[in-house]
């Protein structure tokens, strides 16, 4: 059974009084909150997950309540905790579902340190993962959303996750977060595509969340080979183009977008190192998302594959 099995009353009822059980990848979380736009965030964008009943165990206990204080009443803000406490400042209650998603974000990236983890969206394709490494406002999130609307698998938006010891790449498929002209460029060149009510007024700017594909959320216990690692950059009126990247370049730049990597010590350098090793490297600036997608299908797998 899936999240979809439930109306959204059932949904809502289920998150005011026990909580719910929300399994994303090999993390689960159980959520529990009152605020009625995380219930409809969750059923729209979530709707393909699977529906887990009540465990013993639980990564992560978050909850999303209203501040008790007069913030409740004027100016309405929501707050999100972590183990009863707050790790961040509270936000305006319109912003709620967001603060969800960037909350999940800080969950793991602060706390999953058996993964190296890397700022970056990750996809994959013939066993595969392409880690695109890329600070804000660099067009990561829309060529990711129009990449997995043109066959490739989601494994992540925001983090990649690599196993250290083996450097596989695990799965962690939650909503694609789009902002400001990324929310209607998507919209538009997959008009299929289901994508959240568009929020203003953020840390941001105006946001919204695209719902990931089923097939990726069927195949999240799958992991992947590194593939390629490539740093995307969109720029008005270029042609797609991928330009190869030193080893050493690559290492340093991924080093600067990983969330854990000093405190891995030697551990970090080593998965590091092997990442690197295993991929081909690339910068990679766009201006079409249709010749980016040529681009990336013509890419060949590492020479060791062959």
């Amino acid at each position: 059974m899936n999240i979809s099995t439930l109306t959204l009353s059932e949904l809502g009822h289920r998150l005011k009084k026990a909580g719910m059980f929300l399994q994303t990848g090999t993390f689960i979380t159980h959520l529990k909150t009152s605020i009625p736009s995380v219930a409809e965030g969750i059923r729209l964008l979530y709707a393909d997950y699977p529906l887990v009943e009540h465990l013993d165990f639980a990564d992560f206990h978050v909850s999303l309540t209203y501040p008790r204080n007069l913030r409740r009443w004027l100016k309405p803000q929501i707050q999100f905790l972590f183990d009863g406490k707050p790790p961040f400042k509270p936000l305006p209650a319109d912003q709620a579902f967001p603060m969800l998603e960037w909350g999940l974000n800080w969950c793991v990236s602060s706390h999953a340190n058996h993964y190296l983890i890397i700022h970056a969206a990750v996809i994959e394709k013939g066993g595969y993962a392409a880690v695109l490494p890329a600070p804000p406002g660099s067009g990561k999130s829309t060529l990711c959303a129009a990449l997995v609307n043109r066959g490739w698998r989601l494994l992540s938006d925001e983090l990649a996750l690599i196993h250290i010891g083996d450097g596989r790449i695990v799965p962690l498929p939650r909503p694609i977060s789009l902002k400001n002209q990324s929310i209607d460029i998507i919209q538009s060149y997959e008009p299929d595509a289901v994508i959240s009510r568009k929020i203003s007024d953020t840390m941001k700017g105006t946001v919204a969340h695209m719902k990931p594909p089923a097939n990726s959320i069927i195949r999240a216990n799958e992991t992947a080979h590194a593939g390629w690692v490539i740093f995307p950059k969109y720029q008005s009126s270029v042609p797609a183009q991928l330009k190869k990247l030193s080893r050493s370049r690559a290492f340093i730049r991924i080093a600067d977008n990983a969330f854990n990597y000093s405190l891995l010590g030697i551990k970090g350098f080593e998965t590091l190192t092997g990442l690197v090793d295993a991929s081909q490297c690339y910068d990679f600036t766009y201006s079409s998302l249709e010749n980016a997608i040529e681009t990336f299908s013509a890419l060949e797998p590492p020479a060791s594959s062959k």
